[in-house]
């Protein structure tokens, strides 16, 4: 049997702390099962409903922003389609695709690499149970698969929350109960990604 690695070990320990913490809910305990009828439902689909004209604005508003967080064009265009797209994907409940960037910049600064201390992965931050309980590859590390997978958690959350971004925020940072985090990411949605 091999011992896990330091990094494992301190993940571990991370996560075993946070789920200890009274009224704490972890990331890896956000198993719920709409959720994950959601994301098989989208997981597979590739089209995309932005309007053209509007993209295009969208792109030139947006490209010299991410420039300071994302060093190639290609990355910097790649990650702004997905996010344009996956945000207007469902037109009964469309993502502002600005507060979007905002929370990426927030859960990852734009690292697709990105591990948290709880095992989330990517530039959402998407926890890694969700591929395997779908069963579907784990490409979390990859831009699309990633954005497709939080955009959908989070406008699940909206749902549930009817529509309160600061507790589906919460929910989706496995915070529920505190205001850190959603405040963070509007106070990060003002300042530097408001459309």
């Amino acid at each position: 049997m091999r011992r896990p690695s330091l990094r494992a070990a301190t993940v571990i320990a991370a996560l075993a702390w946070c789920c200890a913490l009274p009224g704490t809910v972890c990331a890896d305990q956000q198993r719920d099962p709409e959720l994950k009828a959601l994301l098989q439902k989208i997981i597979g689909r590739t089209d995309c409903f932005a309007d053209k004209y509007e993209s295009e604005v969208w792109y030139k508003t947006m490209e010299p922003r991410l420039a300071r967080l994302v060093p190639t064009h290609e990355a910097r265009v790649e990650i702004l389609d997905h996010v344009y797209c996956e945000a207007k994907r469902d037109p009964t409940l469309q993502l502002p695709p600005d507060l979007v960037l905002a929370l990426i910049e927030v859960e990852s600064r734009f690292d697709r690499w990105a591990v948290s201390p709880a095992g989330a992965v990517g530039l959402m931050q998407v926890m890694p149970f969700w591929p395997r309980e779908l069963g579907v590859q784990n490409q979390l590390v990859r831009v699309a698969p990633n954005i497709r997978m939080g955009c959908e958690i989070l406008r699940y959350y909206l749902r549930v929350e009817n529509r309160n971004w600061s507790r589906a925020l919460a929910r989706y940072n496995g915070s529920v109960g505190r205001n850190t985090y959603p405040a963070l990411v509007m106070q990060r949605w003002q300042r530097a990604w408001r459309f």
